[in-house]
């Protein structure tokens, strides 16, 4: 059977494809199943997808999906489906914490909930044979009433094939490995954390991590095909365990050494891990700063650290030559004007290389989605508004929409003047815009 995965750009093209349908892909492929790749660019007009996708002769059509990708994605999978009379799965974290919403709107068949190489693997066989697809466990059918079971969570990680790389779209000499699933912290903004709590609802852990001769063997597979330059482990927090972070450094270092960067959180780095990754190869990390306001980041957030901590950390990590970015949010219920004001100072007093700045949006699944549900901060229509980081859909009692706008214009001009004054010129897609007003006007 030919399953083809559509991957949903909106906004702008990521530099990398989801990467859910890269381990699922590999996975049916090894067990006989022939697997292609559509990319709905930013720019590419409907007609052209549709006919991407006709001309992979699909079997199936599978769409990994986020709360931004949604609405794109909703309007493309009618047009195909006007074309192509085949089924079509949505997985992803919008489809596992808002399967009914998808199921509801025409084209789709069936949703993945949680993981999905098993799952799909079963859904796969059961149409190749024309056999029921209503009991499958993470699989719900439309037209189905009971929601599906799930299945206990794949372990060990290193049962799974390396990702099929081709559905990632890779940039030339980059590549983007994962060695974990699962994520310990509480954060309420954050989607990825759901998913331990949807398992450990039905009794299974979540949280696993592949071994390090896995990754590393991995990474020696990517070198004899000559497309080892640059590594970005996309971890959600890559230094929770210390000890096995010790022994891939050791390995790492040994073994790979080439350059790579990852995520990390400042509550699981000390001064003698950084210094370990930088001598492995790691030259850059990402942190997660969210809110300079240490009562937004422990009240709302759940996030108990403190900007002492912030100011620490990035210090070690400076010293240990390691490249700093940094990310901040605004716009979050039960956040003013003065948090806001405190979030851009504090992002002015790290001083980082660069850094994300993110208006709120509540995705479901998450604790502060429910908040904004139950007390009314969502408008009517939210389903049908786009998600994005730019601007707020919420109805805050203590922050306007035009609170949240200013604070947003006044964080572009700080990146922007720390940028110019780092490097002696803007930020790539700031000079785009000038050109683009320039050209229109």
């Amino acid at each position: 059977m030919r399953i083809v995965f559509l991957e949903v750009d909106t906004e702008r093209s990521w530099s990398v494809a989801s990467i859910g349908p890269a381990f699922i892909g590999a996975f049916l492929r090894a067990h006989g199943h022939e697997v292609g790749f559509v990319r709905a660019t930013v720019d590419a007009p409907d007609q052209q997808v549709v006919n991407d996708v006709h001309a992979q002769r699909p079997d199936l059509v599978g769409v990994s999906l986020t709360t931004r990708q949604w609405l794109r994605a909703r309007h493309l999978v009618q047009a195909i489906r006007l074309r192509l009379d085949v089924p079509v799965i949505a997985g992803g974290l919008h489809a596992t914490f808002a399967p009914e919403v998808v199921l509801a709107a025409p084209g789709f068949d069936y949703v993945c909930l949680g993981e999905g190489e098993e799952a799909m693997l079963d859904l796969v066989d059961a149409l190749e044979t024309h056999r029921p697809t209503d009991s499958i466990a993470n699989i719900w059918q439309r037209g189905s009433a009971q929601r599906p079971g799930l299945r206990a969570p794949l372990k060990p990680l290193d049962r799974l094939p390396f990702i099929a790389r081709d559905l990632l779209d890779e940039p030339t000499g980059t590549v983007h490995v994962t060695t974990q699933r699962g994520c310990p912290f509480p954060c309420t903004y954050c989607a990825a954390r759901m998913y331990n709590e949807l398992y450990a609802s039905a009794g299974d852990e979540y949280g696993r991590r592949r071994s390090h001769d896995s990754v590393i063997q991995e990474l020696l597979q990517l070198r004899e095909q000559d497309r080892l330059g640059y590594v970005i482990f996309l971890d959600d927090t890559f230094t929770i365990n210390h000890s096995w972070v010790f022994e891939f450094c050791r390995q790492y270092g040994k073994h790979i050494g080439a350059p790579f960067s990852l995520h990390a959180r400042v509550e699981t780095v000390n001064e003698h891990l950084l210094h370990m990754l930088a001598e492995a190869g790691c030259r850059q990390i990402t942190y997660g700063v969210e809110s300079g306001s240490e009562r937004v980041r422990r009240g709302i957030m759940r996030r108990q650290v403190s900007n002492d901590r912030f100011r620490q950390v990035f210090r070690w990590t400076r010293d240990a030559g390691i490249l700093l970015t940094a990310n901040f949010m605004l716009g979050l219920p039960g956040e003013t004007r003065d948090d806001l004001q405190q979030t851009l100072d504090l992002a002015e007093e790290l001083n980082v290389a660069d850094f994300g700045y993110f208006v709120f949006y509540p995705y479901p699944g998450t604790r502060l989605f429910q908040v904004c549900l139950d007390n009314e901060y969502l408008p009517a229509d939210y389903l049908e508004r786009p998600a994005n980081h730019r601007e707020s859909i919420l109805q805050l009692p203590d922050l306007s929409r035009d609170d949240i706008a200013t604070f947003y214009d006044r964080f572009t001009e700080l990146r922007q003047r720390l940028y110019v004054a780092r490097y002696g010129t803007l930020p790539a897609e700031a000079i785009a815009d000038v050109a683009q007003t320039a050209r229109t006007g």
